[in-house]
């Protein structure tokens, strides 16, 4: 048995704005689908880690009167999910740490564009500690599930945010993307991901978060609805120092991309600790590839040239990590990896961070001559299927970094360089587990990445599928039709 069918983002949008729903009810409904789902035991996925009940209803009422006096924005009264990195005024930012954290005074830049498009924020989803590892789990609030498979991880960091999106909690999310945050949960949940370019999305009030390699992205079921999250939280703070020309998402998702020559990337980038792409993921990649060969689009087995382009990423990640935990309220608290990759970081903070970032510019010539001969890459978002609850939960740090570059090589080289890139389901694998793989752009290719994604999408309807019903998932009431 699948969960029923919910509406989706803009489904919803429509819906609320020709009055065949309240925001009420939509919301209502969402935080009786959360409160069912929540909490650490096996049975449940624990997606969220504050749920605004009180304060989710009284914006719902407050944007059914602006719907009944004839008000307009984008997502007026549908309700969404950020991920608890992200500052929601009155209450706290744990960023997955344990510990009492004071609520915050403002929100952050993101949040404050998806409340002036009208959306209302149910809560905030788990995510591992300071968002450093591709699973959602920790002492601060238990493990998050996958809804596919209560067994195994969502991935991580964005690990909240894409189980409560693949369950049909709410219709889309935020989350954010260091080394592949938004796009590994959403290949092991059969989700869409969009990490947009560096600066699409403010990550405000941080000008840069982990030395610019992070930025925030969207995850929904549909490109269209991915698309149209993005449009609503894109746009920079005034002091923010990278500020790409604007790009219309939704527009993008409605449009023919054209032929394209399109490399199918299958080998790893290099890093100092092994890789092997799993037999399976390999064969669900290819097969997608050759879907898209069927879309009239040139595909050819080609590798960008990477190099050793993880020298500049880690000294970057790690000093990142080190002024998280300089900022944390309660460091005794924290992980013991956490307080190794902090170490790290303040001796990699000066000269070799430096480095680091000054490396960007060659980084962006050499890779960027890749597209002068290929339009899109396509490469698999991750190397195996979603590990089990607990598999890296108790690992020394070493271990846990090989283990996560064994399961998780491909996504991290497009954080160094600030481009985009969106997941998108390639199939299962055995055990029902959900697998992804990413189309890759340079500079400001969204649209072209999103145009893409949305001719597969039509072709390939993954979106029809849904997770098995989880036993104390109550059943939804019918969705406002869209006439497909």
């Amino acid at each position: 048995m699948s969960f029923d069918r919910v509406a989706g983002l803009a489904e919803s949008a429509r819906a609320l704005a020709a009055g065949e729903v309240t925001s009420r009810a939509l919301v209502e409904e969402a935080l009786a689908r959360i409160e069912a789902t929540q909490g650490a035991t096996g049975s449940s996925l624990n997606a969220f880690r504050i749920v605004r009940a009180e304060a989710a209803l009284a914006e719902a009422g407050a944007a059914d009167l602006e719907l009944a006096a004839g008000v307009r924005k984008p997502l007026l009264g549908v309700p969404v999910a950020v991920k608890d990195d992200m500052d929601v005024a009155g209450e706290p930012t744990a960023f997955g740490c344990a510990g009492e954290h004071p609520p915050v005074a403002e929100d952050g830049e993101a949040v404050r564009r998806l409340r002036a498009a009208g959306a209302v924020i149910v809560g905030k989803t788990n995510t591992c500690e300071f968002g450093q590892w591709p699973f959602t789990e920790g002492p601060a609030f238990g493990a998050t599930r996958n809804p596919w498979n209560p067994e195994h991880t969502p991935g991580g960091s964005s690990g909240g945010s894409a189980a409560a999106v693949a369950a049909g909690l709410v219709p889309a999310a935020l989350g954010s993307d260091g080394a592949g945050s938004v796009r590994i949960p959403a290949a092991w949940t059969h989700l869409i991901g969009i990490k947009p370019q560096r600066g699409r999305i403010s990550t405000w009030p941080r000008a840069e978060s982990f030395n610019g390699i992070t930025v925030n992205g969207t995850l929904a079921r549909t490109v269209a609805d991915a698309a149209l999250l993005l449009d609503a939280a894109a746009g920079n703070h005034a002091r923010d120092p990278h500020r790409p020309p604007a790009v219309e998402a939704l527009a993008a998702a409605g449009r023919d991309p054209g032929r394209l020559r399109v490399a199918l990337s299958l080998k790893p980038p290099f890093t100092a600790l092994p890789a092997r792409l799993s037999p399976e993921v390999r064969a669900r990649v290819v097969e997608l590839a050759d879907r898209v060969a069927t879309l009239g689009h040139d595909v050819e087995e080609a590798d960008p040239p990477y190099g050793q382009i993880g020298l500049a990423f880690v000294p970057r990640a790690a000093a990142g990590v080190a002024e998280q935990v300089r900022e944390a309220p309660f460091p005794q608290l924290l992980d013991r990896r956490t307080r190794e990759a902090a170490r790290l970081g303040r001796l990699l903070a000066g000269a070799p961070l430096r480095a680091a970032r000054r490396a960007e510019a060659a980084l962006h010539r050499r890779i960027g001559a890749f597209f002068t001969t290929y339009d899109v890459i396509l490469a698999p978002t991750t190397a195996a299927p979603p590990p089990r609850i607990g598999a890296m939960l108790e690992l020394s740090g070493l271990a846990t970094d090989r283990a996560m570059i064994a399961a998780c090589p491909y996504a991290w080289p497009w954080n160094v360089l600030g481009w985009p890139g969106v997941n998108v389901p390639a199939g299962f694998v055995t055990g029902g587990l959900p697998v992804g793989a990413q189309l890759l752009g340079p500079a400001g290719s969204e649209p072209l990445l999103i145009g893409l994604a949305a001719q597969m999408e039509a072709e390939l309807r993954w979106h029809e599928a849904w997770p098995p019903r989880r036993p104390n998932t109550p059943h939804r009431s019918p969705a406002p039709s869209d006439g497909a």
